[in-house]
């Protein structure tokens, strides 16, 4: 990687990816992409070169490929879990045919790609303790079927046309610096953030609901290490299994309360996110990632939460001034 077009720059993962590939690839191009609302500001405005490109238009995406000399297409460009079933059509728009365009885009111009896929990908028949890398993927939400079709067609561009495709099955990610939109995990973030305000915490999913976790900085290792991998290791593509922690909303609430002894929280379930949560694994077999490109997390629940703890408490108290 040198040159490289981060579609959805803006969003949870994209806003952290893009710098941290611009600290790593300071003589190449980092090239912020974004659609109109969405604009990138501060660093990551200030830090490198940024272009309109929406994933549906697949002249946009092909103009920045060609301006920038762009080797390296990280497709981010997605409607996560619970917002995509209220939304069905407008999530395949984005995630199927924006995907094409980066597909045929990248098969013209010899350009590698990453497009993340999800623990959503599975559903209620797959094995949900070890979920094994190669197993039955047969979910019921639109973003999971999205998923799927992802994986697929991702493989289909490789084996059919050479394209460097690659990805990895995210579980559910969690940051202080960007509050995600609209997905089933997301109350993994937003449990830190009200128990740094001293507000009470009402957890949308059910007591007991395990489901695969992870710290962003492990996140954003995988999806810079499976792109640098010794592709000739690689017996698999689309899309490694990747784990990291697996807890329940208790689990993550303990954890807190050993640094914020008077959080509180109550349950107030969301039937649509329990539904699909109900559906995900609780924890992913990652020994294929680990095996074909030695992916191995830093961090745990405990070391998670106090690292979140400590950069929410400065992160809300810099906003309060």
């Amino acid at each position: 990687m040198k040159n490289v077009l981060i579609i959805g720059s803006t969003g949870q993962i994209g806003s952290e990816l893009t710098l941290k590939l611009r600290g790593l690839y300071p003589e190449g191009s980092i090239v912020a992409g974004y659609i109109p609302g969405f604009e990138p500001e501060g660093d990551l405005l200030e830090s490198g070169p940024a272009a309109e490109v929406n994933v549906v238009d697949a002249k946009q995406i092909a103009e920045a490929v060609a301006k920038y000399d762009i080797d390296t297409i990280y497709n981010l460009a997605a409607l996560l879990s619970a917002t995509a079933e209220k939304y069905p059509l407008k999530a395949w728009d984005i995630q199927m045919n924006g995907l094409i365009n980066i597909l045929e885009v990248a098969r013209e111009k010899g350009c590698a790609v990453f497009t993340p896929s999800s623990i959503g990908s599975f559903g209620p028949s797959t094995p949900h303790k070890d979920t094994p890398q190669d197993t039955i993927q047969r979910p019921t939400s639109m973003y999971g079927v999205t998923k799927v079709a992802t994986e697929l067609l991702s493989d289909y561009y490789f084996h059919k046309y050479g394209v460097d495709t690659r990805s990895v099955r995210f579980p559910g990610l969690i940051s202080y610096k960007t509050l995600p939109g609209g997905g089933t995990t997301d109350y993994a973030v937003e449990i830190y953030y009200a128990a740094v305000k001293g507000e009470e915490f009402v957890c949308p999913i059910a007591e007991g609901t395990l489901m695969d976790m992870m710290y962003m900085p492990d996140a954003l290792k995988a999806a810079v290490d499976i792109m640098e991998a010794d592709a000739s290791r690689l017996l698999h593509r689309n899309s490694f299994n990747i784990a990291s922690m697996s807890f329940a909303p208790e689990d993550v609430f303990a954890a807190i309360r050993r640094q914020i002894p008077d959080a509180r929280m109550r349950y107030e379930v969301d039937p649509v996110r329990q539904a699909i949560a109900d559906s995900w694994p609780d924890n992913m077999d990652d020994s294929c990632a680990r095996a074909e490109w030695g992916w191995k997390p830093s961090y745990d629940l405990d070391g998670m939460t106090a690292d979140m703890i400590a950069h929410l408490r400065e992160k809300l108290c810099t906003e309060a001034i």
